[in-house]
């Protein structure tokens, strides 16, 4: 069995997690929208998961909606005691699947109760805000409103931590002035490269940066490079695409997402797979030409 711990830990709130984690999103139905095809093999993920040393599962009860809350009760509940599972909130899915700003102080106070109910938990231990912004990025504008609401449920004892999603450095400094902020979840991978700076000011700051679309999301990364790289480490490109955001910065947690056993062990196994200078300088360039042209070679 791959031993994740090979890839270090790092803090999350104040708790510590292997840094190799895993993303509930994909044990949803088509779209993340209703029930899995195999709810036996999504419960089946969550328990191989955990028996191979993850213990910072990321989800949301606008998964599903409210599915992959369910199933991690299901799972694993009653908890082991070094898991840390992280939500998210600020928006509702509507009954066409759509995904909707839900950021009122009832809509945000609703959800927590809901995560709370689903998960089967009397504290979550930490809930990020999610900024709707434009699309996977972020845009601008103020977050005092919707992070105020969050950070008087964390007074009232509900929540243990506050993150925010798909946000700018602007936002994280506004963010820090209405509470401590233990991470920051963006869109980031080989390819995106877009919060360069932003990572590097959060370590500095020592909070925990959790990249979503790790390995590309709903359009999988494709680089002929990439499959290059790979194939001269006898390692997939997804491994690789991990490996890499694991050597770019120590507060990087990761949480690549899959429904299969079988990617699951895969995408565990880049905790140990080492990458030299010259291949990370070849990995760079990746980025660099999707910056320059649009496109990736």
């Amino acid at each position: 069995m791959t031993d994740i711990t090979a890839a270090g830990v790092f803090a999350l709130g104040h708790r510590t997690v292997n840094r190799l984690g895993y993303g509930a999103m994909q044990l949803a139905g088509p779209g993340v929208f209703g029930p899995p095809k195999d709810r036996d093999g999504a419960l089946a993920v969550l328990r191989l998961a955990v028996a191979s040393g993850v213990n910072h599962i990321d989800t949301s009860d606008f998964y599903g909606p409210h599915i992959t809350n369910q199933l991690i009760r299901e799972a694993l509940h009653p908890y082991p005691d070094d898991l840390v599972i992280v939500t998210k909130v600020g928006a509702i899915r509507g009954d066409d699947a759509s995904w909707n700003p839900a950021q009122s102080p009832a809509e945000l106070t609703r959800a927590v109760h809901d995560n709370l109910r689903n998960l089967g938990l009397d504290v979550l231990e930490v809930v990020n805000l999610r900024v709707m912004g434009d699309g996977h990025g972020p845009g601008e504008g103020s977050i005092e409103a919707p992070l105020s609401v969050l950070a008087e449920l964390q007074r009232q004892g509900l929540i243990g931590h506050l993150g925010l999603s798909n946000v700018t450095s602007t936002q994280l400094a506004q963010g820090r002035s209405i509470a401590e902020i233990v991470c920051v979840q963006n869109n980031y991978n080989l390819v995106h490269r877009d919060d360069d700076a932003l990572i590097d000011e959060l370590t500095r700051l020592g909070i925990a940066y959790v990249p979503f679309f790790p390995l590309g999301g709903f359009t999988p990364l494709q680089s002929t490079a990439l499959s290059d790289v790979a194939k001269s480490l006898d390692a997939t490109p997804m491994q690789v695409a991990l490996a890499w955001l694991l050597h770019r910065a120590p507060n990087i947690l990761l949480i690549p997402g899959t429904s299969s056993p079988d990617h699951l062990r895969e995408n565990l196994a880049a905790a140990q797979l080492t990458l030299t200078e010259e291949v990370l300088a070849r990995l760079n360039e990746i980025g660099k030409a999707r910056h320059a042209t649009g496109s990736v070679a």
